[in-house]
């Protein structure tokens, strides 16, 4: 029988890390954000953060469903405060698109999903 703390570990794994999800820093976001050909969704979270916590499995769904069309990845404030500032984050979850470089779409708070892909479908198919 698995104990509660063997229990939380596991949402924790499940809710932080995705193999399709991008772990952006300041040594990758130019070239991986700012750089990038295809549109890139970029969530702003911190593990203190429980609505970050349950945004976190959206996110990753996000990136299974437009694996190859879009980069999406997540920034811990927390590690990499500058991009955080770079870019006026003040609250989390804050979620940003970007496109060819220049940010296109900004959202504060929880997004439901289907609103993260109809927005970023509308952006892969204006590219």
């Amino acid at each position: 029988m698995k104990n509660i703390q063997d229990t939380l570990s596991t949402v924790d794994e499940e809710t932080m890390a995705s193999p399709n999800t991008i772990e952006f820093t300041e040594a990758n976001f130019d070239s991986e954000v700012l750089k990038s050909a295809v549109p890139v969704l970029v969530d702003f979270w911190a593990e203190w953060c429980q609505p970050c916590r349950m945004l976190g499995p959206t996110i990753d769904q996000v990136a299974e469903e437009t694996k190859g069309k879009a980069k999406v990845g997540k920034v811990d404030i927390d590690q990499h405060q500058s991009i955080a500032l770079k870019y006026g984050i003040q609250s989390i979850p804050t979620i940003l698109l970007f496109k060819q470089g220049q940010l296109v779409k900004k959202w504060v708070g929880a997004v439901p999903k289907a609103t993260l892909l109809t927005t970023l479908n509308e952006t892969i198919g204006a590219a």
